[in-house]
């Protein structure tokens, strides 16, 4: 009734007190009330939007950036390792390492559990340690790296959520411990950590790439590569794969023998300095370094020093004949086997007393005295310019960073005492590898050539070639061709007899010293050598033999090492083709193809015998090559110390200069080649040249 009362006109407005006005009044203040909680709570989420969006910004990205993605990056593929023929020393492989986005995994231990189970050789600890991972709550977490194919496939099977699988580079060296110390090792984030894996790491590692890691919104975890990695480049090494096979057979053979500590050998090219075989014992397997201790690991051959002892008397010989203090022939008094410095007494070795020797002898029997009393002659001033000029005191080569420089004394110091111990080889700190070096200076007639194990880095598709260096002129051609008929003596009477190769002339001397235990020479511990090369006269190899403290076998460098020496030259010298340097069999003649009948030699014309290749050499003539094949009459001619240009394919037919010339080292001598057709070819015998059938 109020409400109809309302509507019409002339009706009152309600009142307070009224139901109706009372109504109104409810639903206003409802009204404010709501319009002011709801202005309220626009203003509380403005002021959160503000705060969140502007103060928090920064911090809430980089949030959210480390929850849902993560950028990786990813190792490039090693370059290879080759040998000097291109057979791989070390190279890489793909191998899945598994990874984990701890925000993804409810459990951790449930999922620890699982991969632990799942994967190799995983102890408690292990599990206990990629639980600990995961609950870090990061974005990304390995669980372990470069696993095996099995390993991989049995984790993937597992269909665990927020894990994940990554392709990484994985070393392998297919050959073990072939030259293990000088390769080196990679650890497991591709980067090199000893030898050459080490030194070349910059070149053949790469550039890496990166991958972005993702969770979507099904908090699934899954990769995508940003940037895809470089490989590196390839290393070629001077090393031959098969003579390293037989450093390394006959020094652990030589070294088991004596019940030796260990030993090195080093063979190089005394003509280019490259490093051809380096053999340590004991060595290791670099597919798992982590299972052998340092000194197993250690690359003995350029980091040990030891004193060389009679070897050393190479450089006392080289200055007094440098220097036309001594002759080969030259009187040398050593009697009576025994020489006094104060309270010190140096003597013969033995106890022999040989008397007056020649220069030559003194070197052949190794007199300790008479190497003694020639260091006198030449004074601390030329001695100690010939250690250096024989590159001792210093690093040889820049392939070996970790190389030991040596001990040797300054002029200035040496006094009589300290020079007699110089001059026959103690109280002098040298490497196998320094004493490749000097001695392959008397090999290639006197240049101190820079030894060298990488011969040719592989980039881009180009291959550049690592040049010879000559780092200086140790001795004259002269000196050292004298050294070289000493040092053949030592080998064919003296106290390197077992070095012999038969049918090769080879140069060598004798070491041996003992090593200082506690401060004092030890009378039980030696240190034995050999040092030499072949043939002696045309040097193919010059090798360096050290064994440390032989206790099995009579502790001497004619009797230890010696023997080492002549079946690894003796090996070399048959896989390279090396022909026989002593009595060497005569060319077969091959007569040519006669396209018209012979006309008979008139009766006054004697038979021409031609000198076969030694004979003719050894007579400064150029050899007969007809009848030769290419390899060989190359062969002979290099080492004639002649240039050859060859002309077609098959046998020689006719050479230039011709046979009988008087040889011109450095000429070159051009053959002509040809291949003989269906008929067959007659043979010459000696003193009748083109003979006939």
């Amino acid at each position: 009734m109020a409400d109809r009362t309302a509507l019409h006109p002339g009706a009152q407005p309600p009142r307070p007190g009224d139901p109706a006005f009372e109504w109104r009044t409810v639903v206003r203040r409802r009204l404010v009330v709501a319009a002011l909680g709801l202005a309220a709570w626009s203003a509380a989420i403005e002021a959160r939007l503000v705060y969140l969006q502007v103060n928090r910004h920064d911090d809430l990205t980089s949030r959210a950036e480390r929850q849902q993605l993560r950028t990786i990056e990813t190792a490039a593929k090693r370059g290879d390792i080759l040998d000097r023929n291109g057979r791989v020393l070390a190279y890489s492989v793909d191998a899945e390492s598994i990874y984990a986005v701890p925000t993804d995994i409810n459990d951790p231990a449930k999922a620890a559990s699982a991969l632990c189970d799942a994967l190799d050789d995983c102890h408690a600890r292990e599990r206990q340690a990629i639980a600990d991972r995961i609950r870090r709550g990061r974005a990304f977490a390995y669980v372990r790296r470069q696993v095996s194919p099995d390993e991989a496939r049995r984790v993937a099977a597992l269909g665990l959520q927020g894990i994940g699988f990554m392709k990484e580079s994985r070393r392998f060296y297919p050959n073990k411990e072939l030259a293990a110390p000088v390769l080196g090792y990679v650890g497991i984030d591709n980067n090199g950590l000893n030898g050459l894996e080490a030194t070349y790491d910059s070149l053949i590692k790469g550039r890496p790439g990166t991958v972005l890691v993702q969770t979507d919104a099904r908090r699934q975890a899954f990769s995508r590569i940003e940037r895809p990695p470089t490989a590196g480049g390839t290393l070629e090494l001077t090393i031959d794969q098969y003579l390293q096979h037989v450093a390394e057979r006959e020094l652990r053979a030589g070294v088991v023998s004596a019940g030796a500590a260990g030993g090195s050998v080093v063979v190089m090219d005394p003509r280019t300095g490259e490093i051809l075989a380096l053999a340590n014992c004991p060595t290791f397997n670099p597919n798992a370094y982590r299972e052998y201790v340092d000194d197993e690991r250690r690359n003995r051959a350029v980091q040990d020093l030891y004193e060389p002892g009679s070897t050393f008397k190479i450089v006392t010989a080289s200055a007094a004949l440098e220097d036309h203090l001594l002759g080969p022939e030259s009187p040398i008094e050593t009697s009576p086997g025994r020489i006094q410095f104060g309270s010190r007494v140096i003597d013969e070795d033995r106890g022999h007393n040989y008397g007056l020797l020649t220069f030559t002898d003194v070197i052949v029997k190794s007199s300790n005295v008479g190497a003694v009393r020639v260091g006198l002659q030449l004074g601390p001033e030329r001695m100690g310019t010939y250690v250096q000029r024989f590159g001792f005191g210093r690093r040889t080569s820049p392939d070996f960073p970790g190389e030991s420089p040596g001990i040797v004394w300054s002029a200035a110091r040496l006094t009589d005492s300290a020079l007699a111990s110089v001059s026959m080889g103690y109280q002098v700190g040298v490497t196998p590898l320094q004493m490749a070096g000097a001695v392959s200076a008397v090999a290639n007639g006197g240049e101190l050539v820079e030894p060298r194990v990488v011969r040719a880095v592989i980039t881009g598709g180009s291959r550049a070639v690592v040049p010879r260096k000559v780092i200086r002129r140790a001795v004259s051609p002269a000196t050292a061709a004298a050294l070289t008929d000493i040092m053949e003596q030592v080998v064919d009477r003296g106290t390197g007899t077992r070095a012999k190769i038969a049918g090769f002339t080879v140069a060598g001397k004798t070491g041996t010293a003992q090593k200082v235990v506690n401060g004092r020479y030890s009378s039980s511990e030696y240190n034995v050598s050999f040092v030499g090369f072949v043939p002696s006269r045309q040097p193919a190899f010059a090798i360096v033999v050290v064994v440390d403290s032989p206790h099995a076998a009579p502790p001497y460098g004619g009797t230890v090492a010696a023997p080492i020496f002549q079946r690894i030259a003796a090996e070399a010298l048959r896989l390279n083709g090396v022909p026989p340097s002593i009595n060497p069999a005569p060319p077969i003649i091959v007569a040519r193809r006669q396209t018209a009948p012979p006309q008979p030699a008139p009766a006054t014309v004697p038979a021409i015998v031609t000198l076969g290749g030694d004979a003719a050499a050894s007579a400064g003539l150029v050899p007969d090559l007809r009848g030769l094949g290419a390899r060989d009459a190359l062969r002979m001619l290099a080492q004639l110390g002649l240039n050859a240009r060859v002309y077609g394919t098959g046998v020689v037919v006719d050479q230039d200069p011709p046979p009988g010339s008087a040889i011109v080292r450095g000429a070159v001598s051009t053959l002509r080649l040809e291949r003989h057709g269906e008929a067959a070819v007659p043979v010459a015998t000696a003193g009748t040249p083109g003979g006939g059938p």
